[in-house]
């Protein structure tokens, strides 16, 4: 007995492993890679550490949000960017994700 052609088709028509799922894989789990390092960090160090953030909200809770709303890439390269412009001739005050 041959297969139905309903049958046949469906097994033809599965679409092959994309790189576009295996990218996005990849990328969640560097965002994933990143938020556990900037929660490492308000979990460890900065509870020793005496507050001396210049900015609301601080490093680490910024690096948080810009992963989660713009991924891995731009979300790290926007909290890399505030990391370095955290010192004593920087700025201070509210700075938003954008």
């Amino acid at each position: 007995m041959a297969p139905s052609p309903r049958k046949a088709a469906s097994r033809r028509s599965r679409p092959a492993p994309s790189s576009k799922r295996q990218q996005t894989t990849a990328e969640a789990q560097v965002k994933r890679v990143l938020v556990a390092i900037a929660r490492a960090w308000q979990w460890g160090p900065s509870r020793v550490l005496p507050p001396t953030c210049r900015y609301a909200p601080t490093c680490s809770a910024y690096a948080i949000e810009a992963v989660e709303k713009y991924g891995a890439l731009k979300g790290g390269w926007l909290a890399a960017k505030r990391i370095m412009r955290c010192h004593p001739w920087g700025g201070h005050g509210h700075d938003p994700v954008p």
